[in-house]
């Protein structure tokens, strides 16, 4: 297994090059398929500065021509990418390929808001349409595969279900916004945290969502308290949180009626 384990974590890594093009590129609208340059100097990178951590090991974390230091973003996301690909094939190894594979696409989607919000406090409308249309075809494919869905009226249910939860999140997102703005007399959720828990109710339902939306507050406590003490009181990006809160529950695969039974 452990070997398995190992190739997954450098599976991520790999993948963390296009996580991060995705992820630094399309909320900013730049061509996703130009060549990769030094985010100081603009100078076009090598081949093997390109390479996850081992490039950034190699120039001591600076870059070779101007010699400014790289982000330390790009290896967070390189490692955490590989640990979650790690944990996503130990979670799912006994549940079959199209789950594991729709496990790795799901992480994957979480992995590039963590980055583009992070980065520039906004989630790409891009990535979440690409990523909603993938994750729902590969869900109701694995329903017709394990004879969960029989016929038309039962992906006519599955697709009416999934609309639910995706409305209900959203309102219920709605809401929070709305009565965040009147307390704190600015404005307290992006767009992209109400769109990006619409996506998530695709895979998770409401019921699990509203949990994710607690959990994400407890994560991003910490960080609030922090960030009011200082004199800026800098914005904070609430996307994080709640990708990191879906990650967990996603992972352990927790469902509603377990939470109940853990709580009673």
């Amino acid at each position: 297994m452990y070997i398995y384990l190992l190739l997954f974590f450098l599976l991520g890594v790999l993948c963390s090059f296009f996580i991060e093009i995705l992820g630094y590129r399309l909320p900013i609208g730049e061509y996703i398929f130009k060549k990769s340059t030094c985010d100081k100097c603009n100078h076009e990178l090598k081949l093997y500065e390109k390479i996850p951590i081992i490039s950034f090991i190699i120039q001591r974390g600076r870059c070779n021509y101007c010699h400014q230091r790289i982000s330390k973003l790009y290896l967070f996301i390189e490692i955490l990418s590989g640990i979650l690909f790690a944990l996503t094939y130990l979670s799912f190894q006994e549940s079959g390929i199209l789950k594991l594979v729709f496990g790795l696409l799901f992480i994957t989607s979480l992995i590039i808001i963590c980055f583009s919000d992070t980065k520039y406090m906004i989630i790409s409308d891009e990535v979440l349409i690409v990523f909603s249309s993938i994750i729902l075809l590969l869900k109701l494919f694995i329903g017709f595969y394990n004879e969960e869905i029989l016929n038309l009226m039962d992906l006519g249910y599955a697709l009416i279900d999934i609309v639910i939860d995706v409305v209900i999140v959203y309102l219920i997102m709605f809401a929070i916004k709305k009565i965040g703005d009147l307390v704190f007399k600015k404005e307290s959720l992006g767009k992209g945290d109400l769109k990006m828990m619409a996506y998530i109710a695709i895979v998770m339902n409401f019921k699990l969502c509203i949990v994710i939306i607690f959990l994400a507050s407890f994560i991003a406590l910490p960080f609030a308290i922090i960030s009011n003490l200082k004199k800026d009181k800098p914005m904070l990006p609430f996307g994080p949180c709640l990708a990191i809160a879906t990650m967990i529950l996603f992972l352990l695969q927790v469902d509603f009626n377990s939470l109940l039974e853990l709580i009673h």
